[in-house]
């Protein structure tokens, strides 16, 4: 791994980092079959990601014909890691199992360890006999749809794929590690301003917020249009208050303190509710929801941009969703992708169909989508929200943070990477862009 790095570092043409030999194994993140009824009777809250992620070395897979070997220099943590570490719903070692019983390459996946991670950022250093546009030397950023493009269902929108996955979660091999093993229609290219930390926070949530609002696959953003985000400063709702402000629409971000609805401001939200200086309860009880509630939140809102909201970015489940469908203009939208507070949903149905309103449900984005999302970021017209930082081997800290949402935006994590702010190779559109903007989430310390 020090020979790659040092290529790496060295600026190595892609015919040198091909001649230089892989490991046998390589250093990775894991959670292990053996530990998966670790948290058994244990509540939710009560169970810790660093009890359960583990770095140990694992074997490096054998190469299908259309996959890629990449040098991860950094990845990041998503709600789907902190799900497999509790191993909530359910252990992720089922999906492996499954996905083994598929085909030959299949059966790599199945293993009594789970390499975690669903983010990366790195340089391909090996490709597949079948792929064609990429090669060894090429720095990319990894997508997490996992689709079988030799299946009929995958090919007018692969997310409604009958076996699509979710990299890392779904499959073995993910991106917190050294090394991974991925699709070649995974890879994207990286933003050559970014550093190899802030282009690893981006695809997942970044790609996610793009379905969500932009395409016409979900909500379908039309310029104007007021969108309420919940969470808006966390690793969807930062993305996309952007989308919304760079659609010409305006957003109400919905936040849980003053210093974060200060780095709202300061991504140009204007509209900010501070939802525990406010205290809604909107539920009285665990059974019971309070009505008068979701009108006093409908009031704030109208109070502060004098109508409803066309659509509501939901993802937070259970805790708000009845609230959610209530605060939703007359034929609004309320577009969801997760559940983090709970996912049996409760709402009451007049609200929705004697208004008209739609519910639609979304999941991560297609290879298009996450393509489009990535030129974005290229362009320097979407910024990273990444707001920390911390090395493969406190991974376990990192998925704490998220479990506990004691950060914002997006934790990066340096793999093969050896310090922070590295991979830079145009400084001149970097300072184009504006570091303030680029690192607004690091530079508050939410």
């Amino acid at each position: 791994m020090q020979q790659i790095l040092e290529a790496i570092q060295a600026g190595a043409s892609g015919d040198e980092l091909a001649a230089v030999p892989l490991p046998e194994s390589y250093r990775a993140v894991v959670v292990r079959k053996e530990d998966q009824s670790m948290f058994e009777g244990m509540e939710s809250e009560d169970k810790d990601p660093r009890q359960a992620l583990r770095v140990q070395d694992v074997a490096l897979p054998e190469l299908a014909p259309d996959e890629a070997v990449i040098a991860v220099m950094a990845s990041s943590i998503n709600f789907n890691t902190v799900w497999t570490s509790i191993f909530e719903p359910l252990p992720t070692f089922g999906f492996l199992t499954r996905l083994g019983r598929e085909s030959y390459w299949g059966k790599r996946h199945d293993q009594d360890f789970h390499v975690v991670g669903s983010d990366a950022s790195g340089v391909v250093l090996r490709v597949g006999s079948a792929v064609r546009k990429w090669k060894p030397g090429d720095k990319v950023v990894v997508h997490c749809n996992y689709v079988d493009d030799q299946d009929h269902t995958s090919h007018n929108d692969s997310m409604l794929g009958d076996n699509q996955r979710i990299w890392g979660f779904e499959t073995n091999y993910g991106g917190l590690a050294d090394l991974s093993v991925v699709k070649a229609n995974q890879l994207m290219p990286k933003p050559a301003h970014l550093t190899w930390e802030e282009a690893a926070v981006n695809a997942l949530c970044n790609s996610t917020s793009y379905r969500m609002l932009v395409s016409k696959n979900a909500a379908g953003m039309q310029q104007g249009d007021a969108v309420l985000i919940w969470g808006a400063t966390g690793g969807l709702g930062g993305y996309a208050v952007q989308y919304v402000l760079n659609g010409g629409g305006t957003p109400v971000g919905v936040v849980s303190s003053p210093e974060k609805a200060e780095l709202l401001r300061d991504l140009g939200c204007e509209a900010v509710i501070d939802r525990k200086a406010a205290g809604y309860r909107f539920w009285s009880d665990e059974h019971t929801q309070d009505e008068s509630e979701w009108r006093r939140l409908g009031k704030d809102i109208r109070g502060l941009i004098g109508r409803d909201v066309d659509i509501v970015f939901e993802h937070p489940g259970r805790q708000t969703f009845g609230a959610s469908v209530f605060v939703a203009a007359r034929g609004g939208t309320i577009v969801t992708c997760a559940a983090t507070s709970g996912y049996m949903i409760e709402y009451d149905n007049r609200h929705l169909w004697m208004k008209l309103k739609r519910i639609v449900s979304s999941h991560f984005a297609n290879y298009a989508e996450a393509w489009e999302a990535n030129d974005l970021i290229r362009r320097g017209q979407v910024q990273p929200i990444m707001s920390a930082v911390y090395p493969l081997e406190q991974t376990g800290e990192a998925a704490y943070q998220v479990h506990k949402n004691l950060h914002e935006g997006k934790i990066g994590v340096l793999c093969l990477a050896p310090e922070e702010g590295l991979g830079i190779d145009d400084p001149a559109f970097r300072e184009q862009v504006g570091e303030d903007k680029i690192t607004a989430f690091r530079r508050h310390g939410v």
